[in-house]
Order: structure tokens, then sequence, then C-alpha cells
């Protein structure tokens, strides 16, 4: 297991961005809405590879903004990542560690939780991406998950309008690069 990244829930990412990318140098390696969350994300880089994740609700009512409510913004969770989800959850078990709402039923995005009453007060992701976000896929940007234009599902990024990977520009977006 190896520390992915520590993930900061805010109000706004525009704000939060401008402390830990602007003043901070964090490198955007991706992000994008996650519609079954309700969220935004935003994950950046900082040498030797240490990642932070910036994360915002989309509504005024979903559980990321009833967790703000009531702890206000500041370290949301850990992610660690694991080869094996059910392994490393027995093994959590065998130390004496709880993990709720496991859900390894996506081959792209599995996870399990750490209960914080049992991890000393910390929520801590497990997770087994088909593909860590170590580098934004070529034509994405800041900008573009700032604006809304990005979905992420089960760790995919697609453009929102077109439904593809993020690895290919969208239509409008490569006429633009081409001819500046």
């Amino acid at each position: 297991m190896r520390l992915d990244h520590v993930c900061v829930a805010v109000r706004s990412l525009e704000r939060a961005c401008r402390l830990f990318v602007d003043l901070m140098g964090g490198e955007f390696v991706g992000g994008g809405d996650n519609p079954r969350l309700g969220v935004r994300a935003v994950q950046l880089r900082y040498p030797p590879g240490v990642k932070i994740e910036l994360l915002q609700p989309l509504t005024s009512d979903n559980w990321l903004s009833r967790y703000l409510d009531r702890h206000g913004e500041g370290l949301h969770h850990l992610t660690i990542v694991a080869p094996d989800i059910p392994e490393a959850e027995q093994r959590l078990h065998q130390f004496g560690f709880e993990t709720v709402d496991t859900d390894i039923s996506h081959p792209t995005w599995q996870e399990t939780f750490t209960r914080p009453s049992s991890t000393f007060g910390a929520l801590i992701q497990v997770a087994k991406p088909s593909h860590p976000w170590e580098k934004a896929p070529p034509g994405l940007m800041l900008d573009d998950v700032l604006a809304g234009r990005v979905q992420v599902l089960d760790n995919i990024m697609t453009w929102k309008d077109s439904g593809q990977p993020v690895k290919e520009l969208p239509h409008d977006r490569r006429r633009r690069q081409q001819n500046p």
C-alpha cells in the first residue's frame, strides 16, 4: 500500500486554487465532476510526487455540503492505493480497524473506507484505480475542470459534451490548438 493523496474539502475550488496552485505551485494532474457523488475534484502534484485533491460540492444540499456545514473546510481523507481491495480490507480487520462502504464492482475503481472512530479520527480511503492520475492527459487544463467541462466516473475522465475520453480533445478545442 502507498499514500496516493490527501483530500481537502473546500467550498470554492477557484479560491482554493489561488493557494494550492498559484501560491504553492501545484501541478494540475486531473479532475472533473462526479455526478454520482455530486462533487467537483481537482488533483495537484508537488515534488517529489505528493498529491493533494481539492473537493468541492456541486450543490448546497449534498453530503459534502453537509460535511462542510458541520466541520468546515479542511482535511477530509487520505487515499491509500492497494493492489487488492478485499485483501487490504481483510488486513485492516486483522489489525482491528473497521471498514465501511466497500465497492469492488467497477474494474476501473475499487475502494473501501475505514471507519474514522477506529482509525484515530482519520477517514482513510483504500482504493485500487485502474490507472492513477500522475500527469494531466494532453489537452486537459485546470480551467476545463473549473468550468465543469469534464466528468469523472469510476476514475475515467470524459468530456461532458461528447462523452469522449479526455485523452481525445473535443473537436472545438482541437481546432483552436491547430489554428491559434
